[in-house]
């Protein structure tokens, strides 16, 4: 009689764990989420600091093969590697994610036409941050890693200036694209996948796609990130194991001569205006005045900062 009253509650206590669990989860991918709809602030980076991120590597790793082998036509092996993926992790963080994505779309599609030179101000801090924070994980710094280092970005500055500006009214293709490149954010911290975005031209596109519940585009762009899961996934862990520094120097290239697009004056970030007025991001001029810097200087300050800060809170076994 006693042992069935002790043992009795022990459901219930389990299902309320799980509850408190998923709760927990479900904030979690709210701050991945965040993170991601921000230009310079990693997905992958906050997954790191909320100690979730290996596990989540995993689920994306056995989901990679899962569709591997779903291509292949190997239904019972896709059946197999469905199952083991960790859903109680995953679905949460999705959840939230979206929920994130839903809730932060309107505010920075208005902020992006509205005040584009400050939200610009506060992209350049979070990016000059995450290229800190990049540098720092570099263990090699010999002569081949700086001169990747260097060419890339030269090649990143230069090329990124014969962008007009963003992508004006794209067509699905162009989601498709833009979510299977944005999602290697995931699997690469200190990556930003609206950093990605940015650099294609499509970061206004996909957040105006978000605030004006356009189905087709965000289904296209979800579709193009799956794709990407299933193609890059594989391919990245294998270059990280085996040649981490090299891609790490490559990635801080590529982020220091994309400021290019970030540069606050003379338009910002560039986006879609009213009627579909396309804004140039890639000039390079000097503020009017000292007014008109304070605003996106103190932002970008603010938002460097930030990352820091954040990036502080993060294991020291991360870095």
């Amino acid at each position: 009689m006693s042992t069935s009253m002790t043992s009795s509650p022990t459901p219930t206590l389990n299902t309320n764990r799980r509850w408190v669990q998923a709760i927990f989860n479900l904030g979690r991918g709210f701050a991945m989420g965040a993170a991601d709809i921000v230009p310079g602030v990693s997905g992958g980076t906050i997954a790191l600091i909320l100690g979730i991120y290996e596990r989540l590597l995993a689920s994306v790793r056995t989901g990679a093969r899962a569709l591997a082998r779903l291509l292949r036509g190997d239904f019972a092996g896709f059946r197999t590697q469905l199952i083991s993926i960790e859903w109680s992790l995953i679905l949460p963080l999705l959840a939230g994610v979206g929920a994130a994505v839903v809730a932060l779309s309107s505010l920075i599609d208005r902020l992006l036409v509205d005040e584009p030179e400050a939200m610009a101000g506060l992209f350049f801090g979070l990016v000059v941050a995450s290229i800190l924070i990049a540098w720092k994980l570099l263990d090699v710094r010999d002569g081949m890693r700086m001169a990747v280092l260097v060419v890339v970005a030269v090649l990143a500055f230069f090329l990124l200036g014969f962008q007009s500006g963003v992508a004006s009214s794209p067509p699905l293709p162009y989601y498709f694209f833009a979510g299977a490149v944005a999602i290697c954010a995931m699997i690469l911290p200190g990556v930003s996948g609206s950093f990605l975005l940015l650099m294609l031209g499509m970061y206004g596109p996909f957040v105006g796609a978000v605030h004006d519940r356009l189905l087709p585009e965000i289904a296209v762009f979800g579709i193009g990130a799956i794709t990407g899961l299933a193609l890059f996934s594989t391919l990245l862990t294998w270059v990280l194991e085996r040649h981490r520094d090299t891609l790490l120097a490559a990635l801080i290239g590529l982020m220091a001569g994309s400021l290019r697009v970030l540069w606050p004056w003379p338009n910002g970030v560039g986006v879609i205006g009213e009627e579909d007025e396309q804004i140039s991001g890639t000039g390079i001029e000097l503020p009017a005045s000292v007014g008109d810097a304070v605003v996106p200087t103190v932002l970008a300050i603010g938002a460097f900062a930030v990352v820091m800060i954040i990036t502080a809170l993060a294991p020291d076994e991360q870095h």
